[in-house]
């Protein structure tokens, strides 16, 4: 019943949420009109029709992935569609394996999806919603889809901390986020503004130090309960949550809460200001520590995945010293509470465990410490802010966002390679990209939506699709595609000049 209801949620009344995906019904241009581009497609002869007797036929594996496609097609064309055990004509199977890749059949008579493993399945419904039309009849043209990401870690992060958002708008983020096969869902949870997670050992994180916002707007925090639905629903979608705590810097919403924090035990007032780089914790006490401790205990406790993520950007009150010990020692926090760490880049500057992944964020591509820390073994995750970050301005008149790090228009977004993206790493340290939006701006979820699309689908394809299919002229086509389905389901897109958007 839950895939139902977030289905019909996602919807205005009488709309489809498999709008559209391509300006004709054309097989062929259907078919060259997925986004991310998959692998390899065939066009065929022929077309399945939805109708009322059609059946969902869920294997061993597949019966979350089933109930959701059945509450996505049911809320679409009105008709039961009831999931069955044995043959159905939409047919979904999980062959087991480790590959989140996918196979995709129609014909004339059936539906088969296949996949080594649910993620994949679920992955191969996304792009069967873009097969879909907008309106009865509802007909998928007869084609084969082989498909398999390129990179592993597929990424979204969303500021919680400089402006709070509900779980109501969490998961809203998050079911737009599956479309276009993301797969991780990083928040960033507290900073200088706001501390956004129950810490049920130090309470008052969250109770003092979540009660502000940028410009003093309402703060708000998420109980651990609420923080759980919001991990199960991302779980529901094959999401995985990442939360980030910002230290040693950025923590000013901590340090006004805590006395004993600071190195003189004196708090500082909250801080509802856009400044960074002033605060740190005081690196040379154990309560920090004890502190740490707790706080990444209890959150690991809270997260499936295997990565907590511990900031380390812009610690400019902290010395490089203090810095280098204070990161070597968290990363050990984190791995004796069973959990990877993944940071900014700047924690290259300290000693990389093994396990810990560096996410880069510079507006440059020559970075020799990032480099050589990646060919020493670093995975490294690319979110260069002049080309992924979806809080930047697209042009001067955009009415929200920043600049600092250069107007981002569609075409930048899509225009670079995250395989040979960064000079001196090896391809095999690049795990993937990430599309950061911070929130200094942000208020409510059409300003999320205005800034997300239409960059967020060209940072995902960088992140899916192999680099051969990469092709501007071809993505804006695709892109531009995908309109009718965002005004159905109500996303506050912005109207790129750059893309010829249908009617």
């Amino acid at each position: 019943m839950r895939f139902r209801l977030v289905a019909a949620a996602l919807i205005t009344a009488g709309a489809s949420v498999f709008a559209v995906a391509t300006p004709t019904a054309a097989a062929g241009t259907a078919y060259t009109g997925i986004l991310p581009a998959p692998v390899s497609v065939r066009v065929e002869r022929g077309a399945f029709t939805i109708d009322r007797h059609t059946t969902i036929s869920a294997g061993p594996g597949a019966d979350g992935v089933a109930g959701y496609l059945a509450g996505l097609l049911r809320r679409s064309t009105g008709y039961p569609l009831p999931i069955v055990r044995g043959p159905g004509d939409i047919a979904l199977t999980v062959t087991g394996g480790s590959s989140e890749g996918y196979q995709l059949d129609v014909s004339s008579r059936a539906v088969t999806i296949s996949a080594e493993r649910a993620a994949g399945l679920f992955a191969g419904v996304q792009t069967l919603r873009q097969l879909v039309p907008v309106t009865r009849p509802w007909t998928v043209p007869a084609g084969h889809v082989s498909d398999a990401p390129r990179f592993g870690h597929r990424g979204a992060m969303l500021d919680v901390a400089r402006h709070f958002f509900t779980v109501a708008q969490v998961e809203r983020y998050i079911d737009q986020l599956a479309q276009y096969k993301i797969n991780v869902l990083h928040l960033h949870l507290a900073d200088d503004q706001g501390w956004r997670i129950m810490i049920n050992s130090w309470p008052r994180l969250a109770t003092y130090g979540g009660s502000t916002a940028v410009g003093g707007d309402p703060g708000g925090y998420y109980t651990q309960a609420q923080y759980r639905e919001i991990v199960a629903y991302a779980a529901s979608r094959y999401i995985t949550v990442v939360p980030e705590i910002d230290m040693p810097g950025h923590v000013n919403a901590a340090l006004a809460s805590y006395p004993e924090l600071n190195c003189d035990g004196v708090a500082p007032p909250l801080y509802t200001g856009t400044d960074v780089g002033f605060s740190s914790l005081c690196v040379g006490k154990e309560v920090t520590y004890r502190f740490l401790d707790d706080v990444i205990r209890e959150l690991a406790a809270l997260t499936l995945g295997p990565y907590l993520h511990i900031g380390g950007d812009e610690a400019h009150a902290t010395s490089q010293a203090d810095y280098v010990a204070f990161m070597n020692r968290v990363q050990g926090i984190v791995a004796a509470h069973g959990k990877r760490v993944l940071a900014w880049h700047q924690v290259v500057s300290a000693t990389p465990r093994p396990t810990t992944l560096a996410q880069y964020w510079d507006t440059t591509n020559d970075n020799p410490q990032v480099a050589a820390a990646a060919a020493n073994g670093t995975g490294v995750v690319l979110s260069p802010a002049n080309l992924a970050y979806l809080d930047m301005k697209y042009d001067p008149a955009t009415p929200l966002g920043q600049d600092w790090a250069g107007l981002v228009e569609v075409s930048d977004a899509y225009g670079w390679d995250p395989g040979t993206y960064l000079v001196g790493a090896p391809p095999a340290a690049i795990r993937g990209v990430e599309a950061p939006l911070w929130t200094e701006t942000i208020r409510t979820s059409a300003d999320i939506e205005y800034m997300a699309f239409p960059r967020l689908p060209a940072i995902a394809e960088l992140g899916w699709s192999p680099a051969a299919t990469h092709d501007w002229p071809a993505f804006r086509r695709r892109l531009a595609a995908q309109a009718p389905r965002w005004r159905a389901q109500g996303i506050n897109f912005y109207p790129s000049p750059q893309i010829p958007w249908p009617a």
